[in-house]
């Protein structure tokens, strides 16, 4: 029998949470409108309202919650109807989501390591810009120090935008005026996400749903979903640190590449070369000896393009090309581990002896 495939593509989407699939079947039979005056829309919107303040405590978020569809519309309302006057920056490693959002935006350079370098940003002479930095990357799970973006873009009298769709339920939130996040990231469904505000005051509003932030009807269903999701959560990023340190000594130990290996990453995501071996190959293999794993972003990977990230750390072709993304979940263990870390060494020594 051939062995039960194994899953480490978390980063891209992680499995739903038995208490995240229980809340949407039970909104389910609940279907009404949250908008209708009758008493059932009524009794939605109470549920939808719950949902909100139930998603701001488990998070510690004082301001607003807009619900969204995921990150890259929240990413996308924040960026095109945020309020700030001045320039819109953006760090060159953010994800696909945002660079199409704002493809005239100014760019923050990085350095090899991955992380923003504020020279540019303390030198601008405008005034007020909204200026758009991710948590944690989702090809090389790089943590940018967000303390000292924040201390800077505020200096500049500016907002900050960070992404946390890939930190948000795993680490506390950053010291941001809007913050992204997505439920399928951590558990819950997809097609349901937030952007965190400050305050209103931060977007402009086109009338509809959400306070007047929002048109279309909410998915209320989805919305329960990512509330119970984000209220179960465990707290495992100190295992998924063992497991990652586990996988980059073996792979190290097979002539592998880890990126931004001296940088602080969050545990969940690791970006390996193995050199000569195009990553497109290398997924084929994986994926034949049943194991998912990824090439960069989940939005990009399906065409294998260059990633912008590697290249932006002045990674050259072949080598940026031969580069593959290894994320954990929850159920992820050692044995997980060992598994992929073992067909890793026999792809990288067979392709040396070939």
């Amino acid at each position: 029998m051939s062995p039960t495939r194994l899953y480490l593509d978390h980063a891209a989407t992680t499995p739903l949470l038995p208490a995240a699939r229980e809340a949407m079947a039970d909104a389910l039979a609940r279907w009404h409108n949250p908008s209708s005056p009758h008493a059932e829309g009524r009794a939605a919107r109470a549920a939808l309202e719950q949902a909100r303040a139930r998603i701001a405590a488990a998070l510690g978020w004082q301001g607003q919650i807009l619900f969204t569809s995921g990150a890259s519309e929240a990413l996308t309302i924040a960026l095109q109807r945020g309020r700030a006057a001045g320039l819109r920056i953006i760090s060159a490693v953010e994800h696909d989501a945002l660079l199409r959002a704002a493809p005239a935006a100014r760019r923050l350079p990085v350095g090899p390591d991955g992380i923003v370098d504020l020279t540019n940003l303390v030198a601008i002479a405008g005034e007020q810009p909204l200026v758009a930095v991710q948590h944690a990357n989702n090809e090389t799970g790089v943590l940018q120090p967000l303390a000292q973006v924040a201390e800077a873009v505020r200096a500049k009298g500016g907002i900050l935008l960070a992404d946390c769709a890939q930190t948000a339920g795993k680490l506390p939130l950053p010291d941001a005026d809007m913050i992204a996040l997505s439920a399928h990231k951590f558990g819950g469904p997809p097609g349901a996400g937030a952007l965190l505000l400050r305050d209103w005051s931060l977007i402009e509003p086109v009338g509809g749903q959400e306070q007047g932030y929002r048109y279309g009807t909410e998915n209320l269903p989805a919305i329960l979903g990512m509330a119970a999701a984000l209220e179960v959560c465990e707290p495992w990023i100190d295992r998924a640190a063992a497991l990652r340190a586990r996988l980059e000594e073996a792979i190290a130990a097979a002539g592998g590449i880890c990126v931004a290996a001296g940088s602080v990453r969050i545990p969940t995501i690791g970006a390996y070369r193995m050199p000569g071996v195009a990553a497109a190959a290398q997924l084929i293999e994986f994926d034949m000896a049943g194991v998912a794993v990824s090439a960069g972003s989940a939005c990009s990977s399906g065409s294998l393009k260059p990633s912008h990230v590697l290249a932006a750390m002045g990674w050259e072709e072949p080598a940026r090309s031969e580069v593959i993304r290894v994320s954990f979940g929850p159920s992820t263990d050692a044995a997980d581990v060992d598994r992929f870390s073992t067909l890793w060494a026999r792809l990288a020594a067979r392709r040396r002896a070939a």
